[in-house]
């Protein structure tokens, strides 16, 4: 028997509407509307284990009508599907799902809005500026009685994937340390180079930074793989003092370029991050992640994975004045695809979508999106203080 059709299977799926606000941003376009909600409308819905699909019907809204036609059109949404009233799209009872991609600034008065007309929460991360605030939507959502999340998108990332299997295999025997590289060089406008993050990014004022952009993600990532951050030391900086904007304009960079994160997690693993984006990668990625173990050794990045096993582990003998004569890559060999990996942001989208409908399990609501502001946070002050700091329990 042939497979039912995409288009026949979209006719039978339960239909839910999505608000999509801040749409238009990078991330709002390319990852969550086109690799997750159009990509899901044309496999024709999310499927359950009973059998259901469920059927996303995305309402865009933002401050740019004609971005938001553009959109529409371009992607096959009905252009009666844009708006920039708000509030006209959280009063249909259509539209169940709240979904937050604004800049950090304009999210918590935007979801507060949702909560209160009853609707079920998916933000982008951070979830608010200040921990008290991000810590105030769960804590509201929680006694709405919403269903809440928040992205949590490299745990689904097929490097990070197959780490979680070695981690559960046993592979690496006792963990001693993780080693994670992340970033790339952002040009800055002084070359016909275009640059390819936002000028608000480099400015604190505008809720710019590094260290909020990134530490959200560190902390999810070491909690979910290694263990709870206990504590944790930071250095950040700002590398280049001035860029031009998107008008070709000079501005001064008061937000940082860069942050060293040591972290010590439950257990007594120790995890390093070095953030930048004012580094040119030599390595395999533009995330890796080392991690160390008495009995082996990983390196992941976005997609890929290589290992190194106890008992093909090199024994290098530290001579400075002759040439090694070992190929330190050579005793590597390459984790294989094991499964069809998905676009990370899409399956955890689909995820949200199962626990709404249907009630299935999900553990990553607004709490842990505050947790995460308040990493970032200790590990600002800890750059403030010039010491470690403990990162206090959240619950």
């Amino acid at each position: 028997m042939s497979p039912t059709p995409a288009n026949q299977q979209a006719q039978s799926a339960r239909r839910i509407g999505v608000i999509m606000n801040g749409v238009t941003g990078r991330m709002g376009t390319n990852q969550h509307l086109i690799r997750s909600i159009v990509a899901i409308r044309a496999q024709g819905g999310v499927l359950c284990s009973d059998g259901e699909r469920i059927m996303p019907e995305p309402i865009l809204v933002g401050r740019n009508a004609a971005k938001l036609q553009e959109l529409a059109t371009a992607h096959g949404i009905d252009s009666s599907r844009c708006t920039t009233d708000l509030d006209g799209a959280l009063a249909d009872p259509e539209n169940i799902i709240y979904f937050d991609a604004q800049t950090t600034g304009r999210r918590f008065e935007a979801v507060k809005k949702a909560i209160a007309a009853g609707k079920h929460l998916y933000c982008e991360k951070p979830t608010a500026v200040t921990s008290d605030d991000a810590y105030e939507l769960y804590k509201m959502a929680t006694a709405a009685g919403v269903k809440n999340g928040v992205v949590q998108d490299k745990l689904w990332l097929p490097g990070l994937l197959k780490l979680r299997t070695l981690i559960d295999s046993g592979f690496f025997g006792e963990i001693l340390s993780v080693r994670g590289e992340f970033g790339y060089w952002v040009f800055t406008g002084d070359t016909p180079v275009v640059p390819q993050r936002p000028s608000w990014n480099y400015r604190k004022e505008d809720d710019g930074g590094i260290i909020v952009d990134m530490l959200c993600h560190w902390r999810y990532v070491l909690a979910n793989l290694f263990g709870e951050v206990k504590a944790l030391s930071c250095y950040g900086a700002t590398h280049i003092p001035t860029r031009l904007n998107e008008q070709g304009k000079r501005y001064k960079c008061t937000a940082d370029d860069a942050a060293y994160c040591t972290f010590e997690l439950a257990g007594g693993i120790v995890a390093h991050f070095n953030s930048s984006w004012v580094t040119r990668p030599r390595r395999d990625d533009l995330l890796t992640i080392q991690v160390d173990g008495t009995k082996g050794s990983a390196v992941a990045g976005l997609r890929d994975c290589v290992v190194q096993h106890e008992s093909s582990t090199p024994r290098p003998t530290w001579n400075p004045d002759v040439p090694s004569t070992i190929d330190h890559y050579a005793a590597w060999s390459r984790v294989p695809d094991y499964q069809v990996f998905d676009n990370a942001f899409k399956v955890q989208w689909e995820m949200f979508m199962r626990h709404v409908v249907k009630d299935e399990p999900w553990k990553y609501d607004l709490l842990e999106g505050a947790r995460g502001v308040q990493m970032a946070e200790v590990a600002l002050k800890s750059w403030e203080q010039r010491r470690w700091v403990d990162v206090p329990e959240m619950n």
